[in-house]
């Protein structure tokens, strides 16, 4: 079963099965994980964030799919956060990310199979213009 690894990782960390699942319920478009490769990570590069406005709102939102409208804001991130990138669909990126910070979120270690992300952390679509690659 595709879910089994994600939900065992929240069961270990104390979460409930309907807390792993709540977040990827509420994406139009799930984050995608795993299966690039028998020795590559579910999600490959790690990332920070970058490049805000100080000056105006100084966050990134998280969508809800690959694009501005119609996928609405699900989450807001600030400069430094860091970012498991998982999937790219032309200027968006699909990407796993923990809060609170240095929460292990299960994406680095090899899948066999790729499918929707499902927690124990945060998931969503992002613009990669306010990212920089830290690895991959």
């Amino acid at each position: 079963m595709t879910w089994r690894k994600p939900l065992v990782l929240a069961a270990a960390l104390g979460l409930s099965i309907a807390a792993a699942h709540a977040q990827t319920a509420s994406l139009d478009v799930p984050v995608q994980a795993g299966a690039d490769g028998p020795e590559l990570d579910a999600c490959p590069r790690l990332a920070a964030v970058t490049g805000l406005d100080p000056k105006g709102d100084d966050f990134l939102s998280v969508r809800s799919g690959p694009g501005g409208r119609p996928y609405r804001e699900v989450d807001r991130i600030h400069t430094g956060q860091r970012l498991s990138v998982c999937e790219t669909r032309g200027p968006w990126l699909g990407v796993v990310y923990a809060a609170p910070e240095g929460q292990d979120c299960g994406v680095a270690t090899p899948w066999p199979r790729r499918t929707a992300y499902a927690g124990p952390c945060r998931s969503g679509w992002v613009h990669r213009r306010y990212l920089t690659d830290l690895a991959g």
